[in-house]
């Protein structure tokens, strides 16, 4: 049950949010064997103007996925990283390498979804 937040500062159009949501939906699902269907994607576009690297502008984006704590190893979060970064550059084309994607490892019991906590789902599927 992830939620990501993708901000790119790049000029809005629905067919780049279909394409971003389709590359956040297969890495997340095929790589960190999440469900697909309570994942969470948000989209965000920000002005080419407000967003510098060092002093420079340049293509870019942030990457923040909030997951349950413990649930997927240094592997799977590396290779993540790696294929999200890589199908970004893809998409995007040339972009900073300052363009960042975080893994926010939330505690079971600070981190749900309608109105459960994740410890009391995994309590209550024993």
């Amino acid at each position: 049950m992830p939620f990501i937040n993708v901000k790119v500062n790049v000029l809005k159009s629905d067919e780049l949010v279909e394409s971003i949501t389709e590359i956040v939906l297969d890495k997340t699902s095929n790589i960190l064997n999440k469900k697909h269907d309570v994942t969470s994607v948000l989209v965000e576009f920000v002005s080419p103007s407000n967003w510098t690297v060092g002093e420079k502008r340049y293509s870019t984006f942030y990457f923040d996925i909030k997951i349950t704590k413990g649930t997927n190893t240094k592997d799977q979060k590396q290779e993540y990283i790696k294929e999200v970064y890589k199908s970004f550059k893809d998409l995007l084309g040339n972009i900073s390498n300052a363009s960042y994607i975080v893994i926010d490892e939330i505690d079971a019991d600070s981190w749900g979804f309608e109105g459960l906590t994740q410890e009391s789902r995994y309590i209550k599927s024993k």
